[in-house]
């Protein structure tokens, strides 16, 4: 059954505009670090806190996992923000963007005692933007939007015609 039958067009609407406007998050934030030739994720990651402090800084002090940090995360959010966008491969890019989404959760969680160098936009405890837009993905990932309005649609309907 189509989507487009089983939800009403304002629930479909709104579905994929979240889709679109998390895409848009992830790519903005990807190509704002190309168009700062200096960024790095160094001082991000030797501002860890938490249960997971230690890995994270291990890696800022690893100038090859720094390196590898930086093209990941750059080219990550770029290439997950267009797929979010546009609606191509979306699960693959759902999953994607939980995945550092945690990562960025874990490298900084949001405790009572924690004093980060680099200051979060709020005040959070326990939830940050970080966590909402985590579980707006799960949300996403049970509504396929994209295989209505999206590339995927196309994808895998050329998929199915095999």
């Amino acid at each position: 059954m189509s989507l487009l039958n089983k939800y009403s067009k304002p629930q479909l609407i709104s579905l994929v505009t979240l889709r679109v406007v998390i895409g848009w998050y992830f790519l903005y934030e990807g190509l704002a670090k190309v168009f700062s030739p200096n960024w790095t994720s160094y001082g991000y990651l030797m501002d860890s806190e938490g249960a997971f402090a230690s890995i994270f800084k291990e890696m800022a002090m690893n100038p090859t996992m720094t390196q590898i940090a930086d093209i990941l995360n750059i080219y990550g959010l770029i290439v997950i923000g267009l797929c979010l966008i546009v609606g191509a491969f979306s699960k693959l890019a759902k999953l994607g963007a939980m995945g550092l989404l945690a990562m960025y959760y874990l490298s900084h969680p949001p405790l009572l005692d924690v004093h980060y160098i680099l200051r979060p936009e709020g005040s959070y405890l326990w939830i940050d933007k970080n966590t909402i837009a985590f579980f707006a993905l799960v949300v996403l990932l049970y509504f396929p939007t994209s295989k209505e309005i999206g590339l995927d649609r196309y994808i895998f309907k050329l998929k199915k015609e095999r």
